[in-house]
């Protein structure tokens, strides 16, 4: 099934709430959204995040896409996030998205 402008545009929304010094799975940008699956999460990172905080989004491990590691990660550390031998501590930089009403 095709990924709906709607869908594409609730992920942005959540990716720019992401604060600074704290990071977001695509595990859980695609739970929020309501998305089947965090690949669509990817895709839509892949294709339509340039004006997007693109870095503060990782795996469900805590680690970046190994291609962006170095300048993802260097970003990150900037922010004052907690990044540890190439990988964030979740339980302290996780943020956690409002559930809708």
């Amino acid at each position: 099934m095709p990924t709906s402008d709607a869908e594409i545009e609730r992920v942005r929304e959540l990716v720019a709430a992401i604060p600074p010094g704290r990071v977001a799975t695509y595990g859980d940008i695609a739970a929020a959204a309501g998305l089947s699956t965090p690949r669509t999460v990817g895709w839509i990172m892949r294709t339509d995040s340039a004006d997007l905080p693109w870095h503060r989004v990782l795996r469900a491990n805590g680690t970046p896409a190994p291609h962006l590691a170095h300048r993802q990660l260097g970003q990150l550390a900037a922010e004052g996030c907690p990044v540890l031998d190439d990988r964030v501590d979740l339980r302290r930089a996780r943020f956690h998205f409002d559930s809708p009403d």
